[in-house]
């Protein structure tokens, strides 16, 4: 469930993810969105001068987590399941976002993936003359989603 808030909107810094009921620390969620696909047709008798747009099918776009490497192999292991087919339908994502007084540990918003596979991991850039963290980068795919 969502909770309105009138006054300003939420802060976007304060977050959680699950990946199957496991909760895992990221800094950066992109990606999370849904269309529906829109499809233009005319008759050519058809006495209005104009289109009908008939609804299609709706489209998700992957969505990107990124973090600092830590040592994990939790993300591999996510994309080394779909490599290898040990892993089916797929799995559930949970992102929730969170007060940023952090005085409630309810979510304000939660949006809900179904079906999540992950498609890529990216690691590095590796700098032997920089300063910055080692980052690691997963995509995933997803059939749905829901807010709740």
């Amino acid at each position: 469930m969502t909770t309105l808030r009138a006054d300003r909107p939420y802060m976007q810094f304060n977050f959680k993810v699950e990946i199957d009921g496991q909760e895992g620390g990221f800094q950066e969620v992109s990606g999370i969105g849904t269309e529906v696909a829109v499809s233009e047709y005319r008759h050519g008798n058809d006495p209005e001068n104009n289109v009908r747009k008939m609804i299609g099918l709706n489209k998700v776009a992957d969505i990107t987590l990124k973090r600092g490497a830590m040592g994990s192999d939790v993300l591999f292991k996510l994309l080394d399941d779909v490599r290898t087919g040990k892993t089916g339908l797929g799995k559930s994502m949970k992102i929730m976002l969170m007060n940023e007084d952090r005085s409630d540990t309810t979510p304000v918003m939660t949006w809900k993936l179904k079906n999540v596979r992950a498609t890529k991991l990216t690691y590095g850039p590796l700098n032997a003359k920089g300063g910055d963290v080692a980052m690691e980068e997963a995509v995933f795919a997803y059939e749905r989603l829901e807010l709740e």
